[in-house]
């Protein structure tokens, strides 16, 4: 790959406007000179020489095309009653933080693939119409994606109208007779088919929740290498009241005096080598809590919550990426741009909702 060397000042500014907008690049420092340089994303115990041709891709320089029209961006005026910004630097999207734009339009240059892993096990399978309808009106439009349904009941995928560049892969997973085992059972068969077939066809992957529908746009500020969504029941709450897994027994456990934000499992998404690492770390810790004789207290959410403690997550994305219909919208809350429905747990879950 090509590199080349630039000031300290000029690496400084480079890589706040990069951090913003994309979410991290690599920097390296050598005798007081700084480089960078455009990346592919790593594969698992692979040089990128071993890589196959298809699960490489780069970030591209922030281009759009020329005589797009957009407001001057302001250094003085903003959101002033959210923060932005998280204590490690990271993007905290909110509606009126980001121009969409010229974000859209530097993600369009890059052109990515993105991958969509949604669950739709037992009486889940009545949700797909409504989020796949809703999904083409709001979820990245113009963009390439890829709905990959997981399902024990392939015959109730219903038939959806898509935009170009965009399809529905469904792949078989068994039924299950607990909610907990269909949670779980997502990041079993979500690693297994990520390794055998997604990475080969995404660049970027969300992990999503079937029994939502989308309320307005979700676009490309919500592109990162790693992308966490504050939970809506806990983003103005204290560390100490977060539902954390608390008994040290499991390996999901965290201390109550740690803690950044609480992130919900129902959404979120990252390129898709480190989803891919991520996902495979809910499932294998929760294989080893079960060895254990524990199950932990959220089940994946757990487990991806002590990960993202440790594991800063390169932009957090506010909860007007998952909001819930049993909650009133707040004022902070500008836009909701997906929601959770409300629904007869103990009628569409297997083991009555318990």
């Amino acid at each position: 790959m090509m590199a080349r060397y630039i000031s300290k000042t000029h690496i400084l500014v480079s890589f706040a406007f990069l951090a913003v907008l994309l979410g991290t690049i690599y920097i390296y420092f050598y005798s007081g000179y700084a480089f960078f340089t455009s990346f592919c994303q790593p594969c698992a115990d692979n040089t990128e020489k071993d890589c196959p041709d298809n699960s490489r891709w780069r970030i591209g320089d922030l281009k759009m095309q020329t005589s797009l029209k957009y407001a001057q961006p302001s250094t003085q005026k903003g959101r002033t009653d959210v923060n932005p910004v998280t204590n490690w630097n990271a993007p905290l999207v909110w509606e009126g933080t980001f121009d969409p734009v010229v974000i859209d339009a530097i993600y369009k240059k890059m052109d990515p693939r993105v991958a969509v892993v949604v669950f739709a096990v037992g009486k889940y399978t009545r949700f797909l119409k409504g989020f796949l309808e809703t999904g083409e009106k709001h979820f990245l439009v113009d963009f390439r994606v890829t709905y990959y349904i997981f399902t024990d009941n392939e015959k109730d995928v219903p038939k959806v109208e898509l935009g170009k560049g965009r399809k529905i892969s469904v792949v078989t997973v068994p039924s299950a007779n607990r909610w907990q085992d269909v949670v779980l059972g997502r990041m079993k068969w979500a690693t297994i088919t990520i390794d055998k077939q997604i990475r080969h066809e995404a660049d970027y992957l969300f992990m999503m929740d079937i029994d939502s529908v989308f309320h307005g746009r979700f676009g490309a500020e919500s592109l990162s290498q790693l992308s966490a969504v504050l939970h809506r029941g806990y983003y103005k709450t204290t560390r100490e009241k977060f539902p954390y897994e608390r008994r040290a027994k499991s390996r999901a456990y965290i201390p109550l005096d740690e803690g950044d934000y609480y992130y919900t499992a129902a959404v979120w998404g990252g390129y898709l080598e480190d989803m891919y690492k991520l996902v495979r770390y809910c499932y294998e810790e929760s294989e080893v809590d079960a060895k254990n004789g524990i199950e932990a207290a959220w089940q994946e959410e757990s487990h991806l919550n002590k990960y993202l403690l440790y594991n800063k997550p390169t932009k957090v994305l506010s909860p007007e990426y998952l909001w819930s219909d049993y909650d009133k919208v707040p004022a902070d809350i500008k836009v909701v741009r997906i929601s959770q429905l409300i629904k007869d747990y103990k009628e569409v879950r297997p083991n009555g909702g318990n």
